[in-house]
């Protein structure tokens, strides 16, 4: 690690940062830009930002040895920087669990907008670097300040309880009227999404009794089959609901161990609805994968869901890609779509309940908001993580991390 910051990036790079901020940019570009240039000026091997929400953190912007792990949930553990000083050294024996990546030790910095802290910044460092100087804690003061300044514009620009990441507002009024949303919502989504399946039922059971006799042996099969078809999917639209009803209850499933991560995939694939199978494309499934450690049985809800999302923001003609892969602590797949893509500022809000994108121009894109809420609760009881992030060259990539077994 260099003796001192290096003084010309920083500079050049701050002078770029405060121009987008102060042009009103928000969002996940700009944290990223302020997270790789924190690990380019401090000589570090990553950095990355933790935006804490009530009780955690989640990794959100990240580069270098700590890209792998965007989107974890991490614990609010380190207090030296949610009071007292700005900044601190810190070991990796607790914070953010990534000392897998061969990292020893890190500088962290608290981030505020106004009397909130919003989250810290850190810029991580292998066993044999030295530790940082006064001057890398005052450049990474300054750095974390930029991040209160996002939050502290993104507030301002979109202010009210309605905003998940809106400053300096009462945490109680909030919290009540999020419920009120909530329950709100709820009522909404489930009398929109039962009616469909239900309605369909009913009208070819009505069918199969009114008009048995004059229906043949085709119709009739044709009949039972949507209804089959159709209460199957209403069974797991229920299964859905319930488990969106509480932020504390577990997603059910199996308790985790030792699984094959392709042949769940594979295995998944098989009881995903009829009309979503043609669409997915598994690519890059490795014959030898490390077991991953985890709920196999869970796989045909995660893939169901992040297909049935993909189906639903992308042109039907295009593919839904899936690929796997491991490293030294984790194994992965990704599922990648063409679609209408993610705004950066959404890539968070996308995994809260209820919470639905942009919907494209032919109007298409219904549904409960639930699918992402709920993939992110089944991975993190299995302590993996998921992440969410545009794919170069249109579309969206949602990333699946699970322990190594």
């Amino acid at each position: 690690m260099p003796d001192r910051p290096d003084y010309t990036a920083f500079t050049r790079g701050q002078i770029a940062l405060l121009g987008r901020i102060s042009a009103g940019e928000t969002g996940l570009a700009v944290l990223n830009q302020i997270v790789r240039l924190a690990q380019h000026v401090l000589g570090g091997r990553g950095a990355g930002f933790a935006e804490y929400h009530p009780g955690h953190g989640r990794i959100v912007a990240a580069s270098g040895a700590c890209e792998s792990a965007l989107g974890r949930r991490v614990d609010r553990e380190d207090e030296g920087l949610l009071a007292g000083r700005n900044t601190r050294l810190v070991s990796l024996d607790s914070l953010h669990d990534i000392e897998d990546a061969g990292l020893h030790h890190a500088l962290g910095a608290r981030c505020s907008a106004g009397d909130l802290v919003v989250g810290t910044l850190h810029v991580y460092y292998g066993a044999e670097d030295t530790e940082p100087g006064p001057e890398h804690h005052a450049v990474l003061e300054l750095l974390a300040a930029n991040v209160g300044h996002v939050y502290g514009a993104r507030a301002a620009a979109r202010p009210g309880p309605g905003d998940p990441k809106g400053a300096v507002l009462d945490r109680t009024a909030v919290a009540d009227q999020r419920r009120q949303q909530d329950r709100d919502l709820f009522v909404a989504v489930t009398s929109h999404e039962l009616r469909t399946p239900v309605t369909v039922i009913k009208g070819y059971a009505d069918t199969l009794t009114n008009h048995w006799g004059s229906l043949d042996e085709v119709g009739r099969q044709e009949a039972v089959r949507v209804i089959a078809s159709r209460a199957g999917e209403l069974a797991r639209l229920v299964d859905r609901l319930l488990a969106a009803t509480s932020d504390d209850g577990e997603a059910g499933g199996s308790p985790p161990g030792p699984f094959d991560l392709v042949d769940g995939l594979r295995a998944a694939v098989t009881e995903l609805p009829e009309a979503l199978r043609p669409r997915l494309v598994l690519a890059d499934l490795p014959a030898e994968l490390p077991k991953a450690f985890g709920d196999r049985d869970s796989m045909a809800t995660i893939l169901t869901e992040l297909a049935t999302n993909a189906d639903k923001y992308s042109p039907a003609e295009t593919p839904v890609t899936v690929t796997a892969e491991a490293d030294e602590s984790t194994v992965t797949f990704r599922v990648a779509d063409r679609g209408i893509g993610v705004r950066p500022e959404h890539v968070e809000l996308a995994f809260e309940r209820y919470w639905q994108g942009d919907p494209d121009p032919d109007g298409r894109n219904p549904g409960a908001g639930l699918g992402l809420y709920l993939v992110r609760r089944i991975v993190e009881r299995q302590h993996g993580w998921v992440s969410l992030r545009p794919r170069e060259g249109g579309g969206t990539v949602v990333e699946v991390r699970f322990p190594r077994a």
